[in-house]
């Protein structure tokens, strides 16, 4: 994997997610005379007894403390200065998270971040202490850091710190997969801890590394997913045999947001090919129960199903003559209406507004990317300032609120993109909606079967837990150090509530297409079975299967099986019925781990295997072959 170099302004999305998942970063040479630079202009500072906050005075409601040139009683660390012992004090007792510990890809991806940040400049850092931050990054160092303890402002604070107190040999890591104190976890990857300067806990441990770190892998992921929910979308409207004219580009030129239009051009890349959707209406038989000698034909035995249509007879065709002229007057699984309903129709809508949500969100998560985030800041290039506060500035970069918004806007989004998808899925399985789909897509004969009844429950307790977790943290501000800190973003909660949704989010879209599949090839074999019947049999035995047929010696009977003989040569000459062909190639990839379901058994492996398939974007990617 190729290193990404860090100049501190061109920090990618992309470039985060890599790293995050094992890529090395290589310091720009070129800037690394502008971090020196800087440390150095702070370290003559010092020397000019200032109060600069965070460097020579305490922090937060401690800031008017100033610090002497003699500890008060002894250092508790022989030949530390107190300069030097109010940085890794700072580390040491800001280091208080507690739960689970992030997974290393959020913390490798909160290092690079802060890295890249400390690469502008601003922050006072030295060169060594950046490069050991550096080579621990690189070495495969993993700071252990629990999830919770950071209110978005000062930053993330108590976070960074789990992070920077490795360096110091505090703290654990994991290191080759062993949890290790942090000294151990350095020494087997052959690094020091060491001794910050000034400002430098500071600069570590102020900022926002953690809440975009999680935003950023947050992202990634339901940028992958909304691609996901328009594939199981697709799927299931090839499932329908659904109407596609409400895709058209002409409809959404109309009313032109961006992920609106895109989900509606996606919807139909995937769905290109396909002989099902937009079906005449009276080629749609009905799924009927299976029954001894149903089928004539010794090819069709093998079937778990029947199928039927309804005759409508010429007494009940007044005043929609016009319509009977266009289309066969049989009524099998698909209405005559002209569109669908809202979970298939508004696709382009709803998906495209989750969409528009992970777009802004992005927007704002680069220009954070490539931001200084700690406090105070410092600008040696100002040369002909006055004072000194004019060059070391006390700011407020650290606060949290364009990310916590952002999350919050992502977060509502979250559980819209799940329910609609649950509706689908509800869809589906629902006789009395599912077009004359067998219930719960199972044969059930005998009546022994639940077929997919109990993944629709799984589903809506997911959409519910999701919609419960919806509500933004970014609105409860809880002031801290002492009102020092007296407006806070909860922006870390927020990012970690998305990134945690955003994994349950898939498991609803992954339940979908299990589903859809499972609906779409009993629709494409019923079709199919209907057209293999029309090739080899004659209208006779079309006959059969309509529900509603006059009597052989009633006067209308004749025109029946005229009819009967109409539906039976457009079926026989007709094309097999096949999805689009990336849902089939999706339809493939997923039906080399779980196969079709022609009877009730165990389904809880094949959950896990399909939720699986969506975490690892397997079926996403035979989906995309397939354009």
């Amino acid at each position: 994997m190729k290193s990404i170099t860090l100049t501190g302004t061109t920090l990618s999305h992309e470039q985060v997610v890599a790293v995050a998942y094992g890529a090395s970063v290589v310091l720009d040479p070129a800037q690394l005379p502008k971090v020196a630079a800087t440390a150095e202009f702070l370290a003559e500072q010092v020397t000019q007894q200032q109060p600069l906050y965070g460097i020579s005075t305490g922090f937060g409601s401690n800031a008017d403390k100033l610090l002497g040139a003699h500890p008060i009683r002894n250092s508790r660390r022989s030949g530390e200065t107190l300069l030097q012992e109010l940085q890794r004090n700072l580390i040491i007792t800001h280091a208080v998270c507690v739960g689970e510990p992030f997974a290393p890809e959020v913390v490798r991806a909160m290092m690079v971040i802060r890295i890249n940040t400390l690469m502008r400049g601003h922050s006072g850092i030295r060169v060594e202490t950046l490069q050991a931050l550096t080579a621990m990054l690189n070495a495969g160092v993993v700071p252990v850091v629990p999830k919770l303890g950071s209110v978005g402002a000062s930053g993330d604070l108590a976070p960074l710190s789990h992070l920077a107190i490795v360096l110091l040999g505090g703290g654990e890591a994991f290191f080759d997969g062993e949890r290790l104190i942090g000294a151990d976890a350095l020494a087997k990857a052959g690094l020091q801890p060491i001794v910050l300067s000034h400002k430098e806990g500071l600069a570590l441990n102020n900022g926002t590394a953690q809440m975009l770190a999680t935003g950023v892998l947050a992202v990634a992921k339901l940028e992958e997913l909304c691609d996901t929910a328009d594939l199981a979308a697709a799927m299931t409207l090839d499932a329908f045999a659904g109407r596609m004219r409400a895709f058209d580009d002409h409809v959404h030129a109309l009313r032109p947001h961006p992920g609106q239009v895109h989900a509606a051009k996606h919807l139909k890349q995937f769905l290109a090919g396909s002989k099902l959707t937009d079906i005449a209406y009276h080629l749609v038989p009905r799924f009927k129960s299976w029954l001894p000698e149903c089928w004539p034909d010794p090819s069709l035995d093998a079937l778990n199903f029947d199928i039927s249509w309804d005759w409508v007879p010429f007494n009940q065709r007044h005043g929609r003559e016009k319509f009977y002229q266009r289309f066969k007057p049989f009524r099998g699984g698909k209405k005559h209406q002209p569109q669908d309903s809202y979970s298939l129709r508004c696709i382009p809508q709803v998906h495209g507004a989750v969409r528009d949500a992970v777009a802004q969100a992005r927007r704002v998560l680069e220009i954070e990317l490539n931001a200084v985030t700690d406090n105070p800041l410092i600008f040696p290039e100002l040369e002909g300032a006055r004072n000194i506060e004019d060059q070391i500035v006390s700011a407020g970069h650290f606060h949290g609120m364009p990310l916590a918004l952002v999350m919050s806007y992502v977060k509502a989004a979250i559980p819209v993109l799940a329910s609609i998808s649950e509706r689908r899925l509800n869809k589906l399985v629902d006789p009395a909606t599912n077009d004359g789909l067998p219930a719960f897509l199972i044969g059930n004969e005998d009546g022994t079967e639940s077929g997919f009844m109990i993944v629709q429950y799984t589903a809506a307790a997911i959409v519910n837990d999701l919609a419960t977790r919806a509500h933004p943290a970014s609105v409860y501000s809880i002031p801290t150090s002492a009102n020092a800190e007296d407006h806070v973003s909860m922006g870390a909660n927020e990012a970690r509530h998305v990134l945690d949704m955003a994994h349950d989010l898939g498991k609803v879209i992954a339940l979908e297409i299990y589903t859809a599949a499972q609906a779409l090839e009993f629709r494409k074999d019923m079709i199919n079975a209907a057209r293999q019947l029309a090739a080899t049999h004659d209208n006779a035995v079309l006959a059969s299967k309509i529900n509603g047929a006059p009597d052989p010696d009633d006067a209308e009977y004749a025109a029946f099986m005229a009819e009967v003989e109409a539906l039976r040569a457009e079926l026989a000459t007709a094309g097999e019925f096949t999805p689009g062909r990336p849902v089939a190639a999706a339809l493939s990839a997923l039906r080399r781990h779980i196969a079709f379901m022609p009877g009730d058994r165990a389904m809880d492996g094949e959950v896990q295997r399909m939720v699986d398939l969506v975490e690892h974007g397997e079926l996403l990617m035979a989906a995309r072959a397939a354009q």
